[in-house]
């Protein structure tokens, strides 16, 4: 557990204590938003894309665009490594969760699961979104931002 010592924050709010969960968890939490963000290399440089997600057995699967450079990164190396983050933390209340997955990204090619996550995963983005993509979770990591205990 990571404590944040009993302190108020400049804003008046009280500290918050960073309890740390595990990986079921933290997978529960994930599917349990529709949201998050990638993390992937372009050109050598870390690239952060808003999308949203579905989670199927672990695997964080996520929709795309033939031309986008997350599609392109995912089929030019096979053995790509990318993040995903995703969050609910209460503006007011700094209450919360944070999860961070981190695994091998690769493009689903089967034609029944492709038709599936289609027809589960509805993108919010305008465009075509004709590439599926799954993250297949290697490390997951998570924590809880709760009240200070008293």
């Amino acid at each position: 557990m990571i404590a944040s010592g009993g302190r108020v924050a400049d804003n008046g709010i009280p500290g918050r204590t960073m309890v740390e969960i595990d990986r079921d968890e933290a997978l529960r939490l994930l599917a349990g938003v529709a949201y998050g963000r990638v993390v992937f290399t372009r050109d050598a440089l870390p690239a952060i894309r808003p999308v949203n997600h579905f989670v199927d057995g672990g695997a964080v699967i996520v929709r795309t665009r033939v031309t986008s450079r997350l599609t392109d990164t995912v089929r030019t190396d096979p053995s790509v490594v990318v993040a995903y983050e995703a969050d609910d933390i209460d503006a007011v209340t700094h209450v919360g969760w944070s999860v961070v997955v981190t695994g091998l990204a690769r493009t689903v090619t089967d034609p029944a699961r492709v038709a599936r996550y289609t027809r589960l995963l509805r993108p919010w983005a305008e465009g075509m979104m004709d590439t599926v993509i799954a993250i297949e979770p290697t490390i997951v990591t998570g924590f809880r931002l709760v009240e200070e205990q008293r």
